[in-house]
């Protein structure tokens, strides 16, 4: 596949068969199809292989100097971010984000490296919903391409897979989270969306999480690029525990950032707005529109429960030692560590 190209500097490769075979054992159940996947770069990030066509439109697109994106790894709060983001830069205009969903004000630019058509025809048909819900998801390039300034623009790649003016350029958010949260909650999101197609249990998932065999890992690799970026000041790099315990302090640094001045009122009143309670029930943000598509299976949700440390529980003896080396061995090379949770 490519090796690098002018238009595209990094490496791309098809997986060799037998870590094709063992990873795929624990794929292609409940309608899932089982597909191609890709390492990218020299850090070789794990994506499907739809991402070799997007990966240089990513690339290359036209940064704007008043676009903000949010990045983060999957899974490390980044719809709560997201519309905390968006409600600040927006002076709060609450009826505005009740009317337009978030994945419309806030793309998801690489959206589309989960869907191609012939993948969609064999795993969900070709009734009219799906085909929307297909062609939404390829639009979402372009979609980005074509919106007025300011652009909210989400994405899971790390800073050396965008735009390399993007730093220089616009205002970047990254949230980062305790990579056992991000684990756990990954693998229920493996189960609750059907076009994965995961079979296997937490403790496989876990396995292949630490093994660099799960969409945009190396997680370590994702988080450190921006971790070493965090004092440039168009890069505001916040950990999810630490928005947890003190949301208020959270929401004026965001608009500090964002050269925002917000007063006590709506500080409060936009942290009772992304309460979990209530925005796990708000339809803007949810995803609940997908529990009417065949994209999705019937138990579970988007949203689960939006607290931190609730790896404990899913961890056994083999797996916490297994982890704290993981753990140890990747930061030993940075200052990078995560906040305690009690």
């Amino acid at each position: 596949m490519n090796s690098g190209t002018k238009d595209y500097p990094y490496e791309i490769k098809n997986l060799d068969p037998e870590e094709h075979a063992k990873v795929f054992k624990q794929f292609n159940a409940d309608g899932g199809v089982l597909e191609d996947f890709i390492r990218v770069g020299p850090k070789g990030y794990w994506f499907p292989c739809g991402f070799a066509e997007l990966a240089p439109k990513i690339y290359n697109m036209e940064v704007r100097p008043d676009d903000v994106w949010v990045i983060t790894f999957p899974k490390s709060g980044t719809t709560w971010t997201q519309e905390l983001v968006w409600q600040v830069a927006n002076d709060f205009n609450y009826a505005k984000a009740k009317d337009i969903p978030l994945w419309n004000r806030f793309p998801f630019i690489e959206f589309a490296l989960f869907f191609n058509e012939e993948k969609a025809q064999k795993e969900f048909g070709c009734d009219e919903e799906n085909k929307a819900m297909l062609d939404a998801a390829n639009k979402k390039f372009d979609q980005v391409s074509t919106m007025q300034s300011p652009r909210f623009i989400k994405s899971h790649l790390p800073l050396s897979l965008l735009p390399p003016a993007l730093l220089d350029s616009c205002r970047v958010v990254h949230v980062a989270r305790d990579p056992r949260d991000v684990a756990v909650s990954y693998y229920h999101h493996y189960h609750f969306f059907r076009f994965y197609g995961y079979s296997g249990n937490f403790k496989q998932f876990w396995n292949l999480f630490i093994e660099n065999r799960i969409d945009w890992t190396p997680y370590f690799e994702n988080v450190k690029e921006s971790w070493r970026m965090r004092n440039h000041p168009n890069m505001l790099f916040l950990f999810y525990e630490d928005a947890l315990r003190d949301l208020p302090s959270t929401v004026k640094r965001v608009a500090a950032f964002l050269g925002k001045a917000v007063t006590e009122e709506q500080v409060s009143r936009l942290c009772e707005h992304l309460a979990f309670a209530n925005f796990k029930k708000n339809l803007s943000v949810n995803y609940d529109i997908l529990k009417d598509t065949r994209f999705v299976r019937n138990e579970g949700s988007f949203m689960r429960k939006g607290k931190a440390g609730g790896w404990r529980e899913y961890f056994d003896e083999e797996m916490l030692q297994q982890a704290q080396r993981w753990m140890e061995h990747n930061l030993r090379d940075t200052d990078l560590t995560f906040p305690s949770v009690v």
